[in-house]
């Protein structure tokens, strides 16, 4: 004998428990921040991040040597690239279908990997096979991720 699985939030007979013993929630998960948090956030963590990675990179090219004029320049203007890059991602991104919206994803983190590694001074073919390796995992997982989350046209499904 066949039944019909339940709707989203439907009630299946029994009152339902959040596993503390209060009732569940079925609707989406509450908006602790406001707009203009969230607004301001898209600009400041990427900007924080960006600061992380031109450190790193001017960390990786001086080589434990001495902090110098042109190594903080390089730091800075690493940083104000990749945080540009990286907001117009996040901006772009969403609106694509869910291979190329992996394959953007892939192609930065392979890009901005790449580019660390290369700063050490290492063989550039070392540095491309690592960049390429990490850009296929990192397309890999997040096209499963936009799989199972996504419909075919980009469109979330809850």
């Amino acid at each position: 004998m066949a039944h019909a699985a339940p709707a989203p939030g439907a009630r299946t007979g029994g009152a339902r428990t959040s596993g503390r013993g209060g009732p569940a929630r079925t609707g989406p998960t509450p908006n602790v921040l406001d707009a203009r948090t969230h607004r301001m956030l898209r600009i400041v963590v990427p900007v924080l991040l960006g600061l992380i990675y031109g450190y790193w990179a001017a960390a990786n090219r001086r080589s434990g040597g001495p902090i110098t004029g042109w190594n903080l320049l390089f730091g800075f203007l690493t940083a104000l690239v990749f945080a540009v890059v990286l907001i117009a991602l996040l901006t772009v991104a969403p609106r694509l279908r869910r291979e190329l919206h992996a394959a953007a994803w892939a192609v930065f983190i392979g890009c901005s990997f790449g580019f660390l590694y290369s700063q050490t001074g290492d063989s550039i073919y070392r540095s491309v096979g690592n960049s390429i390796a990490v850009a296929v995992v990192t397309f890999i997982v997040f096209f499963y991720r936009f799989y199972t989350r996504e419909d075919a046209a980009g469109h979330r499904v809850h």
